[in-house]
């Protein structure tokens, strides 16, 4: 069969790697695609926002199913055009997709709900958010209500910070039309975790647990970034949390979604904090995460395209996980993530494809002449196994030490958390 994989990061590399796997692919597409997309499938010059022009490409070229990788064409509705043309294609409708499209939307849903999540407010005027603030007190966590490709969250230690935030956003329009409106929340404590789910109506398959590492900077400093790196699985994720997990959260999600007449078919990702309280909601993705797909798609066993149709028409489906753990490191570009520099060649990926037990995942590159370009902030994961989480952790560690590239930087401290709890155990 033909499938379609649109997007072009390293979630999606990392979801053509996994189902190029499969013996029912006859052709596989990727559009648009990147560097390393194009040494598995054809990369097809499509904007993954253009959404009848990727239907019009599937129709025309007799895709069979199509995975949608970001967030982007989800909330522009492209599986609403995709299923009115009759195209089959794993991801949620645009009204489900507000889940992610608006936080303002997501909060209020999860306040009616019951869903357990931080207290708070949503603003339109910045004097008002600046007053609100002022009373609410610091710490205080501001985000933009619209899609910011994971860079709208501003977690704001003092006033002048927050401030600052607000203005950024709301009158500088630092992210477009994003920050029109912004959501303030109360600061959570906790240990961070990333869960997701394949959901279809009904019924969920939780994958893998995870947990990513957002901030630029070792020790969790810098400016929040779509992601710079993620281990699975998280030693904090115990049976007790999961299962308030999926009491709690993903079974009320799916209550409400029932009650609100939205049918949700695709992956759905909790993103957590797991304070003293319990597990509570920081944001809703409607798609796989990323960094956290690379290191679950390389735990699980088996036919993935197989499992996906499966599940795609509602059978039963189990998967089987590597016991192995899976670490995943991310190599930026310089200037990321505010302006990275473009054009850099990158040396050594030949020697670290040859290595065991290592995947290197494309995100922001460009193959020019049997060359491989930067392309993009977030530009390689690597990403490696090992009988415990030190040992994928060296390896990884040990491959990016075979690349380079003019700028090149990335956290030397992904899983350190998970480390430090280990070692408190003890």
């Amino acid at each position: 069969m033909k499938v379609l994989v649109v997007g072009n990061g390293g979630r999606e590399h990392a979801i053509l790697w996994k189902v190029s796997q499969s013996p029912l692919v006859k052709g596989l597409y990727c559009a648009k695609g990147n560097g390393g997309t194009a040494k598995i499938a054809q990369n097809v010059s499509i904007e993954p926002t253009n959404v009848k022009a990727l239907a019009d490409f599937a129709q025309s070229e007799g895709i069979d199913f199509t995975i949608v990788g970001p967030e982007a064409p989800l909330v522009a509705g492209l599986v609403d055009e995709f299923e009115s043309r009759g195209l089959k294609v794993f991801g949620p409708s645009q009204r489900a997709s507000m889940l992610e499209g608006s936080k303002a939307f997501a909060k209020e849903f999860m306040q009616k709900y019951g869903i357990p999540t931080a207290e708070f407010h949503t603003f339109e005027d910045p004097q008002r958010a600046k007053n609100f603030i002022k009373d609410f007190g610091v710490p205080v966590v501001i985000k933009a209500d619209g899609l910011a490709s994971g860079k709208g969250v501003f977690v704001c230690k003092s006033y002048e910070e927050a401030l600052r935030a607000i203005d950024n956003l709301m009158i500088k329009k630092a992210l477009g039309e994003a920050g029109s409106k912004v959501v303030v929340e109360e600061f959570l404590e906790g240990e961070e975790a990333s869960y997701i789910v394949m959901l279809n109506g009904d019924s969920y398959v939780p994958l893998p647990t995870s947990q990513d590492h957002k901030r630029l900077l070792d020790g969790d400093k810098g400016p929040n970034t779509g992601g710079m790196g993620a281990y699975s699985p998280n030693p904090f994720v115990d049976e007790v949390t999961e299962k308030a997990i999926r009491e709690l959260i993903i079974e009320r999600v799916i209550k409400g979604l029932r009650e609100e007449g939205i049918y949700y078919r695709g992956f759905l990702y909790a993103g957590l904090m797991l304070t003293k309280d319990g597990p509570k909601v920081l944001e809703f993705n409607v798609r796989l995460g990323d960094p956290e797909a690379q290191p679950l798609l390389m735990r699980i066993k088996g036919d993935f395209l197989q499992i996906l149709l499966d599940f795609y028409e509602g059978k039963p489906v189990s998967l089987e996980i590597d016991p192995r753990h899976t670490l995943c490191v991310v190599l930026a570009s310089k200037g990321y993530p505010e302006k990275p520099e473009d054009g850099k060649e990158i040396i050594g990926l030949e020697e670290v494809e040859r290595m065991e037990d290592v995947v290197v995942f494309h995100a922001g590159t460009e193959l020019k002449n049997g060359r491989v370009y930067t392309k993009g902030g977030r530009v390689l994961n690597v990403c490696a196994w090992g009988k415990n989480l030190r040992g994928a952790r060296e390896r990884a560690y040990e491959a990016i030490e075979k690349i380079s590239f003019e700028g090149m930087h990335y956290r030397k401290d992904i899983g350190y958390r998970a480390f430090l709890a280990l070692q408190g155990s003890r």
